[in-house]
């Protein structure tokens, strides 16, 4: 593979229970995990589902003790300690990265499994924030459940296959 993505294609995978996706990129298809809920039109925070739409790819992070900075035309950054993602609606750093330690609901990133290893942004409820629409909706790897929260996540090698390919100009497309 060479180039530069455009888009990433998402979608259940047909006849699979609702959290095991496909995902299409390059000419290829890859399996994914979706949220616990399956693929919705209308995403609520904490409803396990993985949102529909087309969400540039914005920014990135990464695990710098567990692996190299991967290669990439994302802007991504070494991962600390003291990262968190709010995910409290009412306060005002709802789905914004905060520093922990941080009093209101968070998700800590620096994570002793390898979710966020490898962890980037989707613009789902980040350019224009809306109370309750979800918070921390990522493209990231797989860990020991056959779901997420509400992101796409992908194998490790998959995602450093794809790495070299993206940019803050590829969109993730998830169809129901």
């Amino acid at each position: 593979m060479n180039g530069e993505l455009k888009i990433l294609r998402v979608r259940r995978r047909p006849g699979a229970n609702r959290s095991a996706g496909l995902l299409f990129a390059a000419g290829k298809v890859y399996p994914c995990r979706l949220g616990r809920s399956g693929i919705a039109a209308v995403k609520r925070e904490g409803d396990g589902t993985t949102p529909t739409g087309s969400y540039r790819l914005l920014y990135g992070f990464f695990r710098g003790d567990r692996l190299r900075k991967p290669q990439t035309a994302l802007t991504l950054r070494a991962i600390r300690p003291e990262d968190g993602w709010c995910d409290e609606p009412a306060h005002p750093a709802y789905n914004r990265q905060v520093r922990l330690p941080f009093a209101a609901s968070h998700e800590r990133m620096w994570r002793d499994d390898a979710l966020y290893d490898i962890c980037i942004v989707l613009d789902h409820n980040f350019t224009r924030r809306a109370r309750n629409r979800g918070s921390a909706v990522f493209f990231h790897l797989t860990a020991e459940k056959p779901y997420t929260a509400g992101c796409i996540a992908i194998d490790r090698a998959i995602m450093e296959k794809l790495l070299p390919l993206l940019s803050e100009r590829t969109r993730m497309v998830i169809e129901l």
